[in-house]
């Protein structure tokens, strides 16, 4: 299969252990990680803290308990440093979105709900997967370098970086793989997302807010419908339609999602200046869960 090599790589790092093979790809990058720049399983789970607090105000979360940062460190261990309340659960749901031409937004008077698509790449596993320096191939297997290549490509595109960025969608299968990924999105310089996730500035009243959703680890992660989801909460945000969970002066968004094997998918949203006095052509907002208060 397409991830025979990804388990070489990763049996050549670490003994296999009787644990689930996901949670030891992403687990033991995260032991890389700590090893190589002094992260700590609280920084890792300050993560899931976050995540899973945030996700209190989605209507659409899996979960909605808000757990100490004890709480996270305390609930059983999957695999090293991953506790249970660090992974992303076994999901059902669904997702949808409508890409049109900006002829048909002109055409259809919808200028006011519209959110651009200013940058999106796709790739897949650098040449460096295979043959990563010691001490961090674990971290390059879970998506690393195709990550960061696709991050650039996206920066390229759009004529912004991620100090432009407010809001973020990331796909946090894993309290490591977000913090890693930081990294790799340029939110946070290589051995640093420790840091960022200490410093607040991954939340509400800090640089950015990272999955406002609760993300995978809380929101849930229905895989083939995990996307499209990140995309939906990211338009909700640009629109200023989330109620007690948006982010403030929501300008720019960006997203990223990937699968082992391997594949990386990063997209950057904004909404477009010319239209951000225009009303949306809808009455009800889908970001409160088509409430009775979701009326905008």
């Amino acid at each position: 299969t397409s991830l025979d090599f990804h388990y070489k790589t990763l049996m050549d790092a670490f003994p296999l252990e009787k644990t689930p093979p996901m949670a030891q790809f992403f687990g033991n990058a995260g032991r890389q990680h700590m090893k190589k720049y002094g992260t700590t399983k609280k920084q890792f789970a300050m993560v899931a803290e976050k995540n899973h607090r945030h996700s209190a105000n989605n209507p659409y979360a899996q979960f909605k308990t808000v757990y100490t940062l004890d709480e996270i460190l305390e609930s059983p261990s999957v695999h090293e440093p991953l506790t249970k309340l660090q992974c992303s659960p076994t999901s059902d749901g669904a997702a949808a979105a409508i890409v049109c031409s900006e002829e048909f937004v002109r055409k259809h008077g919808l200028g006011g709900q519209a959110i651009e698509i200013v940058g999106q790449s796709m790739k897949t596993d650098a040449n460096t997967v295979f043959s990563a320096t010691e001490g961090e191939e674990v971290m390059k297997v879970i998506g690393y370098d195709m990550a960061k290549n696709c991050a650039q490509d996206v920066y390229t595109q759009a004529g912004l970086g991620p100090n432009d960025v407010n809001v973020v969608e990331l796909h946090d299968c894993f309290s490591c793989n977000e913090l890693i990924t930081y990294e790799a999105l340029g939110l946070a310089k290589e051995g640093e997302g420790g840091k960022l996730i200490e410093s607040g500035n991954a939340t509400y009243g800090g640089k950015y807010v990272i999955n406002p959703s609760g993300g995978l680890i809380s929101k849930g992660h229905p895989l083939g419908a995990t996307g499209v989801a990140q995309c939906a909460e990211l338009c909700w945000q640009l629109r200023g339609e989330c109620g007690k969970r948006q982010v403030s002066n929501a300008q720019v968004g960006l997203q990223h999602n990937l699968g082992l094997g391997g594949c990386c998918v990063i997209t950057m949203y904004k909404k477009p200046t010319e239209w951000s006095h225009v009303p949306p052509k809808r009455e009800v907002t889908g970001a409160l869960g088509f409430a009775p208060d979701a009326k905008l």
